[in-house]
């Protein structure tokens, strides 16, 4: 039987403790180890952006994975990185890995995927970027409309609360855009057709419910 090394990621230490994303990546990597007679023997759960490659836990896994011979299983390529140059040094690492949304690409399309994954990354803060400038370009004021007092008032009370939140709902709809994009690509491009795809998946919404046309409608505003 082989043995597999399972590697789960989620971007906050809220979605951490939450439990937030972490179910339906341990549904993804169990549905295809089942599928295959492969035995999970070891999780490693990290918490930390996409963008950052310090990752203890995944050298942990890596390890674990290089020290006993088993293949190291994700759910999704975007687990591990969206940097290409650290996603193509894991393929070198000598650690047999497989990613359960695509299990049966090669070395060569890891490859080519991870590179594929970072021009998405680059793709998407160029759209934010455009989007922004061109709302602005209309007149549309951004950041808060209370203005100066409002943030003080904020940074007196839950201002890095708020903040984090943000953020957190930033870095979600940044993990999903890969999804959407490929929902959309098959034809399901409609507010309810994308909800139901996404609770067909088993994938949650930031807050760990179902989703509904008016949850994509703000992920889409994120994106």
């Amino acid at each position: 039987m082989c043995r597999v090394v399972a590697y789960y990621r989620v971007s906050t230490d809220q979605q951490g403790r939450s439990g937030l994303g972490l179910e339906a990546q341990r549904h993804a990597v169990h549905a295809l180890c089942d599928g295959r007679g492969w035995q999970v023997v070891t999780e490693y759960t990290e918490v930390e952006s996409a963008k950052r490659n310090n990752r203890p836990q995944l050298q942990a896994a890596l390890d674990d994975a290089r020290r006993t011979g088993a293949k190291l299983v994700v759910a999704k390529l975007d687990r591990l990185s969206r940097n290409a140059e650290f996603t193509l040094s894991l393929r070198n690492s000598g650690v047999d890995f497989v990613c359960a949304d695509n299990p049966d690409v090669n070395r060569l399309t890891i490859g080519l995927l991870a590179v594929i994954n970072e021009d998405e990354r680059e793709r998407i803060a160029d759209r934010t970027r455009a989007a922004l400038q061109a709302a602005k370009a209309r007149g549309v004021k951004l950041g808060n409309p209370n203005g100066a007092a409002a943030l003080r008032r904020a940074s007196k009370g839950n201002g890095a609360a708020v903040e984090a939140v943000k953020e957190n709902a930033e870095q979600f709809a940044a993990d999903l855009a890969g999804t959407v994009e490929e929902i959309r690509a098959c034809g399901k491009t409609s507010l309810p057709a994308i909800a139901a795809e996404l609770n067909a998946r088993h994938i949650q919404t930031r807050r760990g419910g179902h989703w509904h046309p008016s949850s994509v409608r703000n992920l889409l505003a994120r994106l």
